[in-house]
């Protein structure tokens, strides 16, 4: 009896053991997906930088140049080498970002002017919308340039439709970008600091009587334009468009960086209670880059390097906030830029006189507008402490899938066409990523499909856009370029391989007219 007894009790305890060993070690393999599972709805935050190219950080190599707070959030994060943003201008890919949408396929998703009509139609599917329907609370910082109101705004009453109308439930923007008017703060619709007495006039057709200009007045200006840039002038700079009037209300250059990042440092802060998603849409390094006085001349390379430094802090300032507030831990951070990186985009900035040895294209050829692949391939990085482990994936992935992958994350059903699912690749547990995807130049698409990129010939747009310097990625031939071998893109080799150009052609025809 004694005997049976003991045996018993070996074989319960061993049995306990081996219980316990085996859920201990179930519980090590868990992954980043299921442990998601058993905690509260993460926050979600979008860091979107405005022209930033693929080696303008040093996380993806740049040496001239120094962003520690990116890249302590990259480094600790997933780092895509093959991250995508839908075009190689603005409006389309933040188009794509919050519908999950390619921009082709909207025929007026280009880049707008201030005046612009809302280009996301308030019945239609939007990333904030999903989010809310989940019980987030959902916000905008920074640059929209998706249009607001119906074309014909009155900017002296609340604007309706705005960000509030397509999901956001707080909306803090300035309308377009930097350079074109109305050079205004939006919060939830309306101007902020208008005057009744002093009401606002925009026109982006004639200029209004009396009020002086880039091209006229050169002598008011302190920062000078180069090519396109020489209507109203406000603070000294000549804009894009025409404005009269509301000159309390008008913003100081300089004190954007700040302003947006306090407003993002307060929504934090305010709605730290329950789950939140917030799109932070810096304006740096876009035109005209005036760097606050605490960062000009840091760099070395003129204001354009300076205002990647400002990005850069406060990126810093913005996730001690996070830290701050006790909720880094359960936050899903995003990071990328809406298109690659231009040098002078319009005024005389030294941004081409001091650029040194800083390649901000890190090798890939073409940048903003272009078709070749540094128009569109952007830094990318997701990250989130103690769920993400740092590593560098070379899936192909495009922030239209954002939408799809967010929606899985918080458990919706909304799907579009376009957007894939790629929550296991965000998430850094998965390599696979897309297998093709269609991107957007200024005059024209083309198509990826794994190492393989193929443009269609098209002879209805320049080769060379000579007031940027910058190759459009337009030819008379097709293109076809292997970039496992040809990073650069340096050799067409639609001639050696006519088999799979005609592939990838007929592939690109079912999906871009279909």
């Amino acid at each position: 009896m004694k005997a049976n007894k003991r045996t018993k009790l070996i074989f319960n305890t061993v049995f306990i053991y081996v219980f316990i060993s085996i859920f201990l070690i179930s519980c090590k393999k868990e992954t980043s997906e299921e442990k998601i599972e058993s905690t509260k709805s993460p926050n979600v935050v979008i860091i979107y930088m405005d022209d930033l190219g693929y080696g303008d950080v040093s996380f993806n190599g740049a040496s001239t140049i120094h962003t520690p707070n990116m890249d302590k959030l990259a480094n600790n994060g997933v780092i895509f080498t093959n991250g995508y943003a839908a075009a190689s201008t603005c409006t389309p890919s933040r188009y794509s970002l919050l519908t999950g949408v390619y921009p082709w396929r909207e025929k007026d998703a280009k880049i707008l002017p201030g005046t612009a009509p809302l280009l996301i139609k308030p019945n239609q599917v939007t990333l904030p919308k999903i989010l809310k329907s989940k019980g987030y609370h959902t916000g905008i910082v920074g640059k929209w340039h998706l249009g607001l109101g119906t074309g014909i705004i009155d900017w002296n009453e609340t604007i309706k439709p705005s960000p509030n109308e397509v999901g956001f439930d707080y909306s803090y923007i300035m309308a377009a970008t930097q350079d074109r008017v109305p050079t205004v703060y939006i919060k939830n619709g309306d101007v902020v600091g208008l005057e009744k007495e002093d009401p606002i006039e925009v026109s982006y057709e004639q200029n209004f009587d009396g009020e002086p200009t880039g091209k006229e007045n050169p002598e008011l200006t302190k920062m000078k334009w180069h090519h396109g840039h020489n209507n109203s002038i406000v603070n000294g700079i000549p804009r894009i468009g025409f404005i009269k009037g509301g000159e309390k209300a008008k913003w100081i250059d300089e004190d954007m960086a700040d302003n947006f990042l306090n407003e993002a440092k307060n929504y934090v802060k305010e709605h730290k209670e329950k789950p939140f998603f917030l799109y932070y849409a810096l304006q740096q390094p876009h035109v005209p880059r005036t760097p606050n006085k605490r960062f000009v001349g840091k760099s070395g390379m003129g204001p354009r390097g300076d205002v990647i430094l400002e990005a850069d802090w406060c990126v810093g300032e913005f996730i001690k906030t996070l830290e701050e507030q006790g909720i880094l831990e359960n936050t899903l951070i995003i990071f990328s830029s809406d298109n690659g990186p231009v040098i002078n985009d319009g005024y005389y900035d030294e941004a081409e006189e001091k650029i040194g040895n800083h390649n901000v294209t890190a090798g890939l050829r073409g940048g903003k507008y272009s078709l070749y692949e540094a128009g569109t391939r952007v830094p990318f990085f997701t990250y989130w402490k103690g769920t993400i482990k740092p590593g560098v994936s070379d899936a192909i992935v495009s922030q239209i899938d954002i939408f799809s992958s967010i929606a899985k994350l918080i458990g919706s059903s909304e799907k579009t066409n376009d957007s894939v699912d790629l929550l296991a690749e965000f998430l850094g547990n998965s390599e696979v990523g897309r297998e093709d995807i269609i991107l957007q130049g200024s005059y024209g698409t083309f198509i990826r499909e794994n190492e393989w990129v193929m443009i269609p010939k098209n002879d209805t747009a320049p080769s060379f856009i000579e007031t940027v310097k910058i190759e459009t990625g337009i030819s008379k031939e097709d293109q076809l370029y292997n970039l496992k071998e040809d990073f650069g893109q340096q050799e067409n080799v639609a001639s050696k391989y006519p088999e799979k150009l005609k592939e990838l052609k007929e592939k690109y025809e079912l999906i871009r007219y279909n």
